[in-house]
Protein backbone atom coordinates (compact mmCIF):
# COMPACT_ATOMS: atom_id res chain seq x y z
CA UNK A 1 0.00 0.00 0.00
CA UNK A 2 1.22 3.68 -1.50
CA UNK A 3 1.61 6.21 1.26
CA UNK A 4 0.63 10.17 0.58
CA UNK A 5 1.24 11.32 -2.57
CA UNK A 6 4.32 13.69 -2.81
CA UNK A 7 4.97 16.36 -5.09
CA UNK A 8 8.12 17.54 -6.50
CA UNK A 9 7.07 20.92 -5.37
CA UNK A 10 4.49 23.28 -4.12
CA UNK A 11 4.28 26.95 -4.87
CA UNK A 12 2.76 29.18 -2.14
CA UNK A 13 0.94 32.07 -3.33
CA UNK A 14 0.49 33.14 -7.03
CA UNK A 15 1.17 36.37 -7.87
CA UNK A 16 2.60 36.70 -11.50
CA UNK A 17 6.12 35.44 -10.49
CA UNK A 18 5.01 32.01 -9.36
CA UNK A 19 2.10 32.11 -12.24
CA UNK A 20 5.12 32.62 -14.44
CA UNK A 21 6.79 29.87 -12.81
CA UNK A 22 3.50 27.30 -12.58
CA UNK A 23 3.53 28.22 -16.82
CA UNK A 24 7.42 27.21 -17.15
CA UNK A 25 6.80 24.00 -15.20
CA UNK A 26 3.73 22.92 -17.12
CA UNK A 27 5.23 21.21 -20.50
CA UNK A 28 8.14 19.47 -18.13
CA UNK A 29 7.93 16.62 -15.80
CA UNK A 30 7.66 18.70 -12.74
CA UNK A 31 5.24 17.24 -10.16
CA UNK A 32 4.22 21.08 -9.04
CA UNK A 33 1.24 22.19 -7.06
CA UNK A 34 0.19 25.87 -6.56
CA UNK A 35 -1.55 27.17 -3.66
CA UNK A 36 -3.77 30.46 -3.18
CA UNK A 37 -5.44 31.63 -0.69
CA UNK A 38 -7.84 34.11 -3.14
CA UNK A 39 -10.50 32.93 -5.39
CA UNK A 40 -9.20 33.95 -8.27
CA UNK A 41 -6.04 35.51 -9.73
CA UNK A 42 -5.86 39.25 -8.89
CA UNK A 43 -3.02 41.34 -9.26
CA UNK A 44 -2.92 45.24 -7.63
CA UNK A 45 -7.08 44.98 -7.85
CA UNK A 46 -7.28 48.49 -6.27
CA UNK A 47 -4.81 50.38 -8.58
CA UNK A 48 -6.26 49.00 -11.71
CA UNK A 49 -6.97 52.71 -12.85
CA UNK A 50 -8.46 53.42 -16.16
CA UNK A 51 -5.56 53.82 -18.53
CA UNK A 52 -2.84 52.77 -16.62
CA UNK A 53 -0.03 50.74 -18.16
CA UNK A 54 2.98 48.42 -16.83
CA UNK A 55 6.53 50.01 -16.56
CA UNK A 56 7.48 47.65 -18.55
CA UNK A 57 7.27 46.59 -22.03
CA UNK A 58 4.95 43.12 -22.90
CA UNK A 59 8.29 40.85 -23.59
CA UNK A 60 7.78 41.03 -19.95
CA UNK A 61 5.24 38.48 -19.68
CA UNK A 62 5.02 35.76 -17.66
CA UNK A 63 7.17 33.84 -20.29
CA UNK A 64 8.52 35.06 -23.10
CA UNK A 65 11.92 35.77 -22.27
CA UNK A 66 12.31 32.34 -20.84
CA UNK A 67 10.56 30.79 -24.17
CA UNK A 68 8.90 33.31 -26.86
CA UNK A 69 7.60 30.13 -28.20
CA UNK A 70 5.18 29.18 -25.03
CA UNK A 71 1.94 28.91 -25.29
CA UNK A 72 1.11 30.89 -22.11
CA UNK A 73 2.61 34.30 -24.01
CA UNK A 74 0.86 37.27 -24.13
CA UNK A 75 0.49 37.70 -27.91
CA UNK A 76 -0.93 34.00 -27.64
CA UNK A 77 -3.31 35.30 -25.10
CA UNK A 78 -4.15 38.57 -27.63
CA UNK A 79 -4.58 36.14 -30.59
CA UNK A 80 -6.95 33.52 -28.49
CA UNK A 81 -9.11 36.51 -27.63
CA UNK A 82 -8.54 38.24 -31.36
CA UNK A 83 -6.86 41.46 -30.10
CA UNK A 84 -3.60 40.40 -31.72
CA UNK A 85 -3.84 43.04 -34.71
CA UNK A 86 -5.66 45.69 -32.41
CA UNK A 87 -2.26 45.50 -30.18
CA UNK A 88 -0.13 46.08 -33.07
CA UNK A 89 -2.53 48.72 -34.20
CA UNK A 90 -1.50 51.03 -30.90
CA UNK A 91 2.05 50.36 -31.30
CA UNK A 92 2.46 50.78 -27.61
CA UNK A 93 4.58 48.03 -25.82
CA UNK A 94 3.49 48.92 -22.26
CA UNK A 95 0.15 46.77 -21.92
CA UNK A 96 -2.75 48.13 -20.03
CA UNK A 97 -2.45 47.55 -16.31
CA UNK A 98 -6.01 45.81 -16.33
CA UNK A 99 -4.68 44.02 -19.65
CA UNK A 100 -2.23 42.42 -17.88
CA UNK A 101 -4.43 41.35 -15.17
CA UNK A 102 -6.65 40.16 -17.88
CA UNK A 103 -3.83 37.93 -19.30
CA UNK A 104 -2.57 36.37 -15.85
CA UNK A 105 -5.89 35.52 -15.16
CA UNK A 106 -6.57 33.65 -18.78
CA UNK A 107 -2.96 31.36 -18.01
CA UNK A 108 -4.36 30.66 -14.56
CA UNK A 109 -6.97 29.13 -15.96
CA UNK A 110 -5.23 26.94 -18.44
CA UNK A 111 -3.27 25.74 -15.16
CA UNK A 112 -4.01 22.38 -13.91
CA UNK A 113 -1.74 22.58 -11.12
CA UNK A 114 -3.59 25.87 -9.75
CA UNK A 115 -5.98 25.29 -6.43
CA UNK A 116 -7.19 28.84 -5.53
CA UNK A 117 -9.31 29.21 -1.69
CA UNK A 118 -6.25 27.85 -0.08
CA UNK A 119 -5.02 29.12 2.94
CA UNK A 120 -1.62 28.19 3.52
CA UNK A 121 -1.80 28.58 7.48
CA UNK A 122 1.33 26.16 8.94
CA UNK A 123 4.26 24.34 6.81
CA UNK A 124 5.94 21.51 8.67
CA UNK A 125 8.74 19.19 8.03
CA UNK A 126 8.20 15.30 8.97
CA UNK A 127 12.06 14.36 8.28
CA UNK A 128 11.64 13.68 4.81
CA UNK A 129 8.97 15.84 3.34
CA UNK A 130 7.33 19.44 3.50
CA UNK A 131 3.70 19.55 4.93
CA UNK A 132 2.33 22.16 3.76
CA UNK A 133 -1.27 22.64 5.70
CA UNK A 134 -4.50 24.73 4.28
CA UNK A 135 -7.93 25.11 4.54
CA UNK A 136 -10.52 25.70 1.98
CA UNK A 137 -12.18 28.66 2.50
CA UNK A 138 -14.99 27.61 0.13
CA UNK A 139 -15.61 24.44 2.36
CA UNK A 140 -13.68 24.49 5.64
CA UNK A 141 -12.08 21.73 4.77
CA UNK A 142 -8.52 20.69 6.55
CA UNK A 143 -6.06 19.57 4.08
CA UNK A 144 -2.00 18.73 3.74
CA UNK A 145 0.18 18.14 0.76
CA UNK A 146 3.61 17.14 0.95
CA UNK A 147 6.51 17.76 -1.41
CA UNK A 148 10.28 17.55 -1.41
CA UNK A 149 10.68 21.25 -2.01
CA UNK A 150 8.91 24.91 -1.87
CA UNK A 151 9.00 27.87 -3.82
CA UNK A 152 7.60 31.05 -1.71
CA UNK A 153 5.60 33.69 -3.78
CA UNK A 154 3.40 35.03 -1.15
CA UNK A 155 3.81 38.53 -2.19
CA UNK A 156 5.37 41.74 -0.10
CA UNK A 157 2.43 43.01 1.91
CA UNK A 158 1.38 46.76 1.80
CA UNK A 159 3.84 49.01 4.51
CA UNK A 160 2.16 51.05 6.71
CA UNK A 161 4.18 53.94 7.97
CA UNK A 162 4.29 53.57 12.11
CA UNK A 163 2.47 56.60 12.96
CA UNK A 164 -0.45 55.51 10.70
CA UNK A 165 -1.01 52.15 11.44
CA UNK A 166 -3.86 52.65 14.79
CA UNK A 167 -5.52 54.72 11.81
CA UNK A 168 -5.49 52.53 8.63
CA UNK A 169 -9.43 52.00 8.21
CA UNK A 170 -9.71 51.09 4.33
CA UNK A 171 -12.04 54.33 4.25
CA UNK A 172 -10.76 57.57 4.97
CA UNK A 173 -7.26 56.22 5.53
CA UNK A 174 -6.56 53.45 2.62
CA UNK A 175 -2.92 52.15 1.87
CA UNK A 176 -3.31 52.22 -2.38
CA UNK A 177 -3.69 48.57 -2.35
CA UNK A 178 -7.42 49.18 -1.52
CA UNK A 179 -7.76 52.26 -2.98
CA UNK A 180 -10.26 51.86 -5.61
CA UNK A 181 -12.77 50.59 -3.91
CA UNK A 182 -12.74 53.83 -1.24
CA UNK A 183 -12.35 56.39 -3.99
CA UNK A 184 -16.17 57.22 -4.37
CA UNK A 185 -16.17 58.20 -0.40
CA UNK A 186 -12.28 59.59 -0.32
CA UNK A 187 -13.99 62.24 -2.89
CA UNK A 188 -16.89 62.66 -0.49
CA UNK A 189 -14.62 63.32 2.32
CA UNK A 190 -13.80 66.84 1.71
CA UNK A 191 -10.32 66.66 1.67
CA UNK A 192 -7.87 64.48 0.60
CA UNK A 193 -3.91 63.36 1.48
CA UNK A 194 -1.90 61.23 -1.20
CA UNK A 195 1.56 60.58 1.08
CA UNK A 196 4.29 59.19 -0.83
CA UNK A 197 6.83 59.86 -3.72
CA UNK A 198 6.62 57.03 -6.78
CA UNK A 199 4.01 55.59 -9.27
CA UNK A 200 1.37 55.18 -7.33
CA UNK A 201 1.00 57.89 -5.36
CA UNK A 202 1.22 59.68 -8.57
CA UNK A 203 -1.46 57.48 -10.34
CA UNK A 204 -3.71 58.43 -7.23
CA UNK A 205 -3.30 61.88 -7.50
CA UNK A 206 -3.55 61.65 -11.66
CA UNK A 207 -7.06 60.12 -11.19
CA UNK A 208 -8.49 62.30 -8.57
CA UNK A 209 -7.30 65.61 -9.68
CA UNK A 210 -9.73 65.89 -12.59
CA UNK A 211 -12.77 65.78 -10.29
CA UNK A 212 -11.06 68.04 -7.14
CA UNK A 213 -12.94 71.32 -8.20
CA UNK A 214 -16.20 69.66 -9.29
CA UNK A 215 -16.70 67.93 -6.41
CA UNK A 216 -15.17 70.11 -3.78
CA UNK A 217 -12.41 68.31 -2.60
CA UNK A 218 -9.02 69.92 -1.31
CA UNK A 219 -6.27 67.53 -3.13
CA UNK A 220 -2.99 67.62 -1.70
CA UNK A 221 0.41 65.30 -2.37
CA UNK A 222 3.03 65.08 0.30
CA UNK A 223 6.12 63.25 -0.23
CA UNK A 224 9.23 63.54 2.03
CA UNK A 225 11.44 63.78 -1.49
CA UNK A 226 13.36 67.07 -2.66
CA UNK A 227 10.98 66.57 -6.29
CA UNK A 228 8.95 64.30 -8.19
CA UNK A 229 11.78 62.12 -9.46
CA UNK A 230 11.28 60.55 -12.92
CA UNK A 231 11.75 56.78 -13.29
CA UNK A 232 15.37 56.63 -14.80
CA UNK A 233 14.51 54.23 -17.73
CA UNK A 234 17.74 54.67 -20.08
CA UNK A 235 19.03 51.84 -22.15
CA UNK A 236 22.54 51.70 -20.36
CA UNK A 237 20.87 52.15 -16.94
CA UNK A 238 18.21 49.07 -18.13
CA UNK A 239 21.48 46.84 -18.76
CA UNK A 240 21.38 46.16 -14.69
CA UNK A 241 18.35 44.56 -15.14
CA UNK A 242 20.41 41.74 -15.89
CA UNK A 243 21.98 38.55 -14.70
CA UNK A 244 25.68 40.62 -15.04
CA UNK A 245 24.08 42.76 -12.51
CA UNK A 246 22.87 40.47 -10.33
CA UNK A 247 26.11 38.56 -10.12
CA UNK A 248 28.26 41.53 -9.51
CA UNK A 249 25.50 43.13 -6.59
CA UNK A 250 25.05 39.46 -4.96
CA UNK A 251 28.87 39.10 -4.52
CA UNK A 252 29.16 42.68 -2.58
CA UNK A 253 29.64 42.91 1.20
CA UNK A 254 26.11 43.21 2.97
CA UNK A 255 26.74 47.15 4.03
CA UNK A 256 27.79 48.03 0.25
CA UNK A 257 24.55 46.37 -1.08
CA UNK A 258 22.59 47.92 1.49
CA UNK A 259 24.17 51.44 0.33
CA UNK A 260 23.81 51.20 -3.52
CA UNK A 261 20.11 50.14 -3.03
CA UNK A 262 19.31 53.80 -0.90
CA UNK A 263 21.03 55.32 -3.29
CA UNK A 264 19.12 53.58 -6.41
CA UNK A 265 15.19 54.51 -5.77
CA UNK A 266 15.19 56.40 -9.19
CA UNK A 267 15.86 53.20 -11.23
CA UNK A 268 12.67 51.28 -9.08
CA UNK A 269 10.47 53.85 -7.32
CA UNK A 270 10.34 56.73 -9.92
CA UNK A 271 7.32 58.19 -11.36
CA UNK A 272 7.27 57.80 -15.42
CA UNK A 273 8.71 60.59 -17.26
CA UNK A 274 5.43 61.07 -19.45
CA UNK A 275 3.39 60.75 -16.16
CA UNK A 276 5.15 64.34 -14.43
CA UNK A 277 4.68 65.86 -17.63
CA UNK A 278 1.04 64.76 -17.76
CA UNK A 279 0.83 65.64 -14.58
CA UNK A 280 2.00 69.57 -15.13
CA UNK A 281 -0.09 69.66 -18.72
CA UNK A 282 -3.13 68.87 -16.39
CA UNK A 283 -2.44 71.48 -13.33
CA UNK A 284 -1.85 73.94 -16.38
CA UNK A 285 -5.27 73.57 -17.93
CA UNK A 286 -6.92 73.35 -14.68
CA UNK A 287 -5.21 76.80 -14.06
CA UNK A 288 -7.44 78.56 -16.71
CA UNK A 289 -10.38 78.44 -14.24
CA UNK A 290 -8.17 79.75 -11.20
CA UNK A 291 -5.93 78.16 -8.91
CA UNK A 292 -7.08 74.79 -9.06
CA UNK A 293 -7.55 72.97 -4.96
CA UNK A 294 -4.26 71.36 -4.65
CA UNK A 295 -1.02 71.96 -3.13
CA UNK A 296 2.23 69.50 -3.95
CA UNK A 297 4.37 69.29 -0.82
CA UNK A 298 7.85 68.37 -1.32
CA UNK A 299 10.56 67.53 1.33
CA UNK A 300 8.14 66.60 4.22
CA UNK A 301 8.55 63.36 6.12
CA UNK A 302 6.02 62.11 8.29
CA UNK A 303 6.57 62.52 12.19
CA UNK A 304 2.96 61.63 13.97
CA UNK A 305 -0.57 60.90 12.65
CA UNK A 306 -3.32 61.57 15.03
CA UNK A 307 -7.20 62.10 14.83
CA UNK A 308 -9.24 65.64 15.47
CA UNK A 309 -11.83 65.80 17.29
CA UNK A 310 -13.84 66.24 14.13
CA UNK A 311 -13.17 63.20 12.75
CA UNK A 312 -10.34 64.39 10.12
CA UNK A 313 -6.40 63.64 10.93
CA UNK A 314 -3.58 66.12 11.75
CA UNK A 315 -0.23 64.89 10.58
CA UNK A 316 2.71 66.04 11.85
CA UNK A 317 5.41 66.72 8.82
CA UNK A 318 9.17 68.26 8.95
CA UNK A 319 10.54 69.94 6.02
CA UNK A 320 13.72 68.38 5.79
CA UNK A 321 15.49 70.93 3.76
CA UNK A 322 14.45 73.79 6.79
CA UNK A 323 14.65 71.41 9.47
CA UNK A 324 10.87 72.81 10.33
CA UNK A 325 8.12 70.76 11.92
CA UNK A 326 4.53 71.68 10.79
CA UNK A 327 0.77 70.71 10.92
CA UNK A 328 -1.19 69.43 8.07
CA UNK A 329 -4.65 68.91 8.33
CA UNK A 330 -6.88 66.23 6.08
CA UNK A 331 -10.50 64.58 6.52
CA UNK A 332 -8.55 61.48 4.17
CA UNK A 333 -5.49 59.89 3.55
CA UNK A 334 -4.21 57.14 0.77
CA UNK A 335 -0.93 55.77 1.89
CA UNK A 336 1.41 55.50 -1.45
CA UNK A 337 4.13 53.84 0.85
CA UNK A 338 4.74 50.86 -1.06
CA UNK A 339 5.29 47.45 0.35
CA UNK A 340 7.61 45.34 2.03
CA UNK A 341 9.09 41.65 2.27
CA UNK A 342 8.33 39.82 5.63
CA UNK A 343 9.21 36.00 6.34
CA UNK A 344 5.24 34.52 6.35
CA UNK A 345 4.37 33.54 10.22
CA UNK A 346 2.97 29.97 8.59
CA UNK A 347 6.86 29.19 8.22
CA UNK A 348 7.61 29.45 12.23
CA UNK A 349 7.40 25.72 12.60
CA UNK A 350 10.15 25.27 9.95
CA UNK A 351 12.22 28.68 10.86
CA UNK A 352 15.32 26.55 11.76
CA UNK A 353 15.59 24.74 8.64
CA UNK A 354 16.19 28.48 6.94
CA UNK A 355 18.37 30.84 6.48
CA UNK A 356 17.93 34.51 8.01
CA UNK A 357 20.07 38.00 8.11
CA UNK A 358 20.90 39.47 11.22
CA UNK A 359 17.66 41.90 10.42
CA UNK A 360 15.40 38.43 10.07
CA UNK A 361 15.06 38.93 6.09
CA UNK A 362 15.72 35.93 4.30
CA UNK A 363 19.52 35.40 3.78
CA UNK A 364 19.23 34.61 -0.32
CA UNK A 365 21.48 32.62 -2.24
CA UNK A 366 22.49 33.56 -5.33
CA UNK A 367 20.35 30.50 -6.77
CA UNK A 368 17.26 32.12 -4.77
CA UNK A 369 17.11 29.24 -2.09
CA UNK A 370 16.46 29.76 1.38
CA UNK A 371 17.17 26.57 2.86
CA UNK A 372 20.30 25.93 5.04
CA UNK A 373 21.16 22.72 3.11
CA UNK A 374 20.32 24.71 0.13
CA UNK A 375 18.43 23.91 -2.84
CA UNK A 376 14.56 22.72 -1.23
CA UNK A 377 13.51 26.26 -0.38
CA UNK A 378 12.98 29.25 -3.20
CA UNK A 379 11.62 32.51 -2.39
CA UNK A 380 10.19 34.94 -5.11
CA UNK A 381 10.33 38.54 -4.67
CA UNK A 382 11.92 38.40 -1.08
CA UNK A 383 15.55 39.24 -2.41
CA UNK A 384 15.77 42.87 -3.10
CA UNK A 385 18.49 43.14 -0.35
CA UNK A 386 20.60 40.03 -1.64
CA UNK A 387 19.86 40.52 -5.52
CA UNK A 388 19.77 44.03 -5.43
CA UNK A 389 16.29 46.36 -7.13
CA UNK A 390 15.74 43.71 -9.85
CA UNK A 391 14.16 41.15 -7.37
CA UNK A 392 11.00 42.80 -7.81
CA UNK A 393 11.17 43.49 -11.90
CA UNK A 394 8.45 41.90 -14.21
CA UNK A 395 11.50 41.99 -16.91
CA UNK A 396 13.29 39.67 -14.50
CA UNK A 397 10.81 37.09 -13.58
CA UNK A 398 11.54 34.93 -16.14
CA UNK A 399 15.41 34.48 -16.07
CA UNK A 400 14.78 34.07 -12.06
CA UNK A 401 12.06 31.20 -12.66
CA UNK A 402 14.49 29.62 -15.14
CA UNK A 403 17.28 29.88 -12.97
CA UNK A 404 14.68 28.02 -9.96
CA UNK A 405 13.80 25.03 -12.50
CA UNK A 406 17.05 24.30 -13.38
CA UNK A 407 17.50 23.75 -9.83
CA UNK A 408 14.16 21.46 -9.38
CA UNK A 409 14.90 19.50 -12.10
CA UNK A 410 18.78 18.77 -12.04
CA UNK A 411 18.79 20.19 -15.64
CA UNK A 412 18.74 23.67 -17.80
CA UNK A 413 15.29 23.55 -19.87
CA UNK A 414 15.13 27.01 -20.26
CA UNK A 415 18.75 28.37 -21.10
CA UNK A 416 19.71 30.89 -18.68
CA UNK A 417 21.79 33.59 -19.74
CA UNK A 418 24.93 34.16 -18.25
CA UNK A 419 26.19 37.56 -19.91
CA UNK A 420 23.55 40.18 -21.63
CA UNK A 421 25.42 43.62 -20.45
CA UNK A 422 27.85 45.90 -22.32
CA UNK A 423 29.07 46.98 -19.01
CA UNK A 424 31.46 45.48 -16.83
CA UNK A 425 29.85 45.84 -13.08
CA UNK A 426 32.97 44.88 -10.82
CA UNK A 427 36.60 45.29 -11.75
CA UNK A 428 37.55 43.47 -15.12
CA UNK A 429 38.97 40.10 -14.48
CA UNK A 430 41.63 41.47 -16.83
CA UNK A 431 43.09 43.88 -19.51
CA UNK A 432 41.67 43.69 -23.07
CA UNK A 433 44.28 42.26 -25.33
CA UNK A 434 44.63 45.65 -26.76
CA UNK A 435 45.24 47.57 -23.62
CA UNK A 436 48.38 45.08 -23.45
CA UNK A 437 49.91 46.16 -26.47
Amino acid sequence: MSGPHVHDVIGIGLGPFNLGLACLAEPTELDALFLEQRDDFSWHPGMLLPGATLQVPFLADLVSLADPTSPFSFLAHLKEEGRLYRFYIREQFAPLRAEFDRYCRWAAGRLPTVRFSRHVHSVEHDGDHYLVHSIDTRTGDRLTDRAHRLVLGTGTPPWVPDPCRELLDGVSVVHTGGYLPAREQLQHSGSITVLGSGQSAAEVYRDLLPDARRLGYQLDWVTRSPRFFPLEYTKLTLEMTSPDYVDHFHALPAGRREALLASQHGLYKGIDAALVDELYDLLYELDLDGPPPTRLITSSELQTATRDDAGGYVLGLRNTDQDRVFEHRTASLVLATGYRHTVPDFLAPVRGRLRLDDAGRFDVRRDYSVDVGGGEVFVQNAELHTHGFVAPDLGMAAYRNSCILRSLLGREVYPVERSIAFQTFGSPAREPAEALR
